[in-house]
């Protein structure tokens, strides 16, 4: 292991940071040609895709991580992150979900460092708690040298039904790994009243969809539950560092992949196969999944306030609270309405409330079929 500013890191580690999806929840400010974990959702000074990276770094030392992203994302990426060489970045034709994102580095890793333990996280996650995130990672990195596949739960503060549930129970009596637990099963998203009971039973958190495991042990699994996929991501990684075979391969092989989840795909098979482990997470956690979750993260979780991205100098408000996101030269005036989101961009306005935030992927869904693409 090496020392890295005080933070040991693991030497059989590679982090994957899967940097796609549009976040259609948080237009108009995300967009196609700017999904939101090119944005400063935080005030922090950093795009979420940096603050991830800027995580990693001291579980993985320097030049142990590898971005997936699509190839319409590649100058941003690498303006965000220049530390990051040619070998470090994959692109993606077009989108085929979490399975070929994290699968086809991990297979591309594997062929680098046979031993290799990879884990998964989202471009778009918002933890302050560094210290308490990384001891958890370290703990699944030991449950992974096991050969089970580890996912961190986050323990829930609320009964939110914005969330896969991931129930867990009994100690999976791993060294190194005092916190890990034995997956029962992942639960979809649940209704109100559903998620009330899993907070009061105590053996639920939340899943986060951070996957830790051996590249090998997560291929096998993949290849156990989707052996056609599997073997299309390993005819890919076997020429991924050979760009003149890479490209033809791309060609033929990208478009006959299977769209899929890799909760679907690896996670869950793997969980009732009795190899799955979940490590619980204390640490704060959001997927800042609509404007409803940036306006508690700016507001510290409490209502009454009034959270302003943008150009503030633009924006009025007199006993209003919400969010207002302003990216034009507009005066936006808000005047005693309460919970309010307004978004304010040169060419889209939205409207909405708090409350409403997860319907803004239907609005979104309506301009597609309009056929206004310039606008997404």
């Amino acid at each position: 292991m090496v020392r890295l500013d005080s933070v040991t890191a693991l030497d059989d580690f590679f982090s994957i940071i899967p940097a796609g999806g549009v976040g259609s929840r948080l237009w108009p400010l995300s967009r196609a040609d700017a999904p939101k974990f090119l944005h400063d959702l935080t005030g922090s000074g950093k795009t979420l895709l940096r603050a991830t990276f800027d995580r990693l770094v001291p579980l993985t030392g320097p030049g142990r991580t590898m971005v997936v992203t699509g190839r319409a994302h590649r100058a941003a990426v690498e303006a965000q992150i220049p530390e990051l060489d040619d070998a470090s970045i994959v692109l993606e034709a077009d989108p085929r979900d979490s399975t070929v994102a994290v699968a086809l580095a991990a297979a591309i890793l594997r062929r680098r460092e046979p031993d290799v333990i990879v884990g998964s996280f989202a471009a778009d996650h918002v933890i302050h708690d560094e210290r308490s995130f990384r001891r958890t990672v370290v703990e699944a990195v030991a449950a992974a040298r096991t050969g089970r596949i580890a996912t961190i739960g986050i323990t829930p503060t609320e009964p939110a039904i914005g969330f896969g549930y991931i129930r867990a129970n009994g100690s999976a009596g791993i060294d190194g790994a005092p916190s890990a637990a034995i997956v029962r099963e992942f639960v979809e998203k649940p209704s109100l009243d559903r998620a009330r009971r899993y907070v009061a039973d105590g053996d639920y958190l939340w899943n986060a969809g951070m996957f830790i495991a051996r590249a090998d042990v997560l291929l096998e699994e993949l290849a156990r539950t989707e052996p056609q996929l599997a073997e299309q991501i390993e005819q890919l990684a076997a020429v991924w560092d050979e760009p003149a075979r890479r490209g033809p391969a791309v060609d033929r092989v990208w478009p006959e992949l299977k769209k899929i989840a890799i909760d679907y795909s690896v996670a869950e098979p793997a969980a009732a196969r009795g190899n799955m482990v979940v490590i619980p997470g204390d640490f704060d956690w959001d997927d800042v999944g609509d404007f409803s979750a940036v306006a508690k993260l700016h507001n510290g979780g409490r209502r009454g306030r009034l959270a302003i991205l943008g150009s503030e100098g633009t924006v009025l408000a007199d006993s209003a609270s919400g969010i207002v996101v302003s990216q034009s030269k507009r005066i936006v005036s808000v005047v005693g309405i309460q919970d309010v989101v307004v978004v304010d961009t040169p060419d889209a306005l939205l409207v909405t409330t708090t409350d409403n935030a997860q319907r803004v992927k239907q609005v979104v869904d309506a301009v597609r079929r309009s056929g206004n693409t310039d606008a997404l």
